[in-house]
Order: structure tokens, then C-alpha cells, then sequence
């Protein structure tokens, strides 16, 4: 069973028999136990082909997996491809999601490029890169977010192996970089506690949350990303002590393999959560 797929379809670093870019979709579930994977050419890079291309993965899991359903969202990061990756999944009545944690075909991407492409006829390593992605400038962050405080923390990842049975009103797939991480690996955090933490947290949970960052400059802050480009104030950090508790939540991200979390608790007494996400920054482009 399933809830969300995540999806890429984009040109290639491989050249068809006329010296043109070939295309790919790559459609899976966040486990990847699901996967699908087409080439196509530049051509016949449309919403249409991928449309019947989202029918024919959707039939396959159907046969792979008798309890698979119909996903409630399809998470895709690359801007460029917005239009053609909503407009193909309107027609095959699906809803396209654009978000950050596609953490799975993040993976699967890297495992392809490192080998797979470089085995494929036609294969050029030297063709341009996509655009750099641009971040947003950040904004105030949403009322609907804001709690009553704030604080740092860390975990161990060894303290996540049980989360699945710990209390949480609200959360969602766990990037699988997780379980490659030594048990004594730190995992930076960031809880924010409210008095209406259920609501803070069922509106938090709709912004698909991408990462929690430190920036230094034009003036210390800290970010929250959300979307494929959102990017919010969580707090200006104008206090030395506070920059420095920053800094070290970025180093220890960083040694995470920018694995880290964000929470919603009523306070900081209570044991259940009503919001917890694991996060990773991931280099999208």
C-alpha cells in the first residue's frame, strides 16, 4: 500500500541516434518498492506522453502490488517541468504536488547517474548542467505557523528506530538516507512548542516541509523551506548566543548528511508530538 509517488522527468545526459538529448520519467513510491522508468525523445517530451506514461506505472504497480491504491499526491521538484508534470497528472485524475521531499527519486537519481547513464549508448558526461537553483527570497513566516517558542535539540538516530510506535498527530515519509546513518550519528532539531498545537501542526503538515536552514547573510535567520522554492522566517537571529546555537545545528546537519527534524508539542513536559518530520537538504537543481 501507498499513499504518494514521487516523479522525475527531465532530459538526460545520453543522445539518441540523431545527437539529440533523450528524456527519462522515473516514477516510484518513497520506498522505492515500486519503481517505473521510461526514455523518451525530446520530441515526444510532452504532458501527453507522460500522461500515458503515469497510466502504464500506475497499471504496473497494480500487478506488482495487489494492495497498491491510488496515490493522494505526486511529488515532483523541478520547476522547469511544472505545467507538463501537472497538466499530465489532471488527466489521468491525479494530484500533482510540487515539494522537496522526493527523497526517493533524489536516491534513485544519483544511483543512475553514477552507474547507469555511463553504461547507456550515446552517453555524454560532459553535457551542461540544468540551471542552478535560485532560492526565494524569505518571507515572513505565516501566522497559521507561528507558535508560542522555540528551541534547538538533537536526537541520536538510534532514538528514531521506534518512531513509528511514538505518538504524533502528524507526519510523513522518512527520507531513507536515515537508515544509512551510524546509531550514534547526531540529528539536529527544532521543536516549537504552542497552545494550539494540533491546528500549528495539521497547517504545517500541508506546507510540504523541505528543510530548516541557517543563513548567515544579508543578516542571521533562520529558514524554513517549504514547496519547491517557499522559503519562511522562523526567527531573526540577532542575539550571538542564538547564532551560535544555529551554527552548530548547521554543522551537525551537515555531519548528518543534512538529515534533520522539526516538531510540535504543546510543551516542552509533554510526551506526545503533534507534529513530527524528518527532513533532509537535498541539492535540487
Amino acid at each position: 500500500m501507498t499513499t504518494n509517488l514521487e516523479l522525475d522527468f527531465y532530459s538526460r545526459p545520453i543522445l539518441d541516434e540523431k545527437e539529440k538529448k533523450l528524456w527519462e520519467v522515473l516514477i516510484c513510491d518513497s520506498h522505492r518498492n515500486l519503481e517505473y522508468a521510461k526514455f523518451c525523445h525530446g520530441s515526444e517530451a510532452n504532458a501527453r506522453w507522460l500522461a500515458t506514461a503515469l497510466e502504464e506505472a500506475l497499471s504496473s504497480f497494480k500487478e506488482k502490488d495487489p494492495d497498491f491504491i491510488e496515490p493522494e499526491k505526486v511529488r515532483f521538484f523541478r520547476r522547469p517541468m511544472s505545467t507538463i508534470i501537472s497538466r499530465a497528472c489532471d488527466t489521468v485524475n491525479l494530484n500533482a504536488q510540487p515539494s522537496r521531499r522526493t527523497f526517493a527519486i533524489y536516491t534513485w537519481l544519483e544511483e543512475r547517474h553514477r552507474s547507469f547513464y555511463p553504461e547507456q549508448e550515446g552517453y555524454q558526461p560532459l553535457m551542461p548542467a540544468p540551471a542552478a537553483f535560485e532560492p526565494a527570497t524569505p518571507q515572513a513566516l505565516p501566522q497559521t505557523l507561528v507558535g508560542d517558542g522555540w528551541g534547538f535539540v538533537s536526537l541520536q538516530k538510534k532514538d528514531l528506530e521506534d518512531i513509528g510506535e511514538w505518538p504524533i498527530t502528524f507526519q510523513d515519509d522518512i527520507p531513507p538516507a536515515l537508515r544509512d546513518l551510524d546509531d550514534d550519528t547526531v540529528i539536529p532539531g527544532l521543536v516549537i512548542y504552542s497552545k494550539r498545537a494540533i491546528p500549528l501542526a495539521g497547517w504545517m503538515n500541508g506546507f510540504e516541509l523541505g528543510a530548516i536552514a541557517f543563513s548567515k547573510r544579508p543578516k542571521a535567520q533562520l529558514i524554513l523551506e517549504t514547496g519547491i522554492s517557499e522559503r519562511w522566517i522562523i526567527a531573526n537571529l540577532s542575539n550571538a548566543a542564538l547564532s551560535k546555537e544555529a551554527e552548530a545545528f548547521e554543522e551537525q546537519k551537515q555531519a548528518a548528511n543534512q538529515l534533520h527534524f522539526i516538531a510540535v508539542q504543546s510543551d516542552p513536559n509533554t510526551e506526545s508530538f503533534a507534529g513530527f518530520w524528518i527532513l533532509q537538504e537535498l541539492l535540487l537543481v
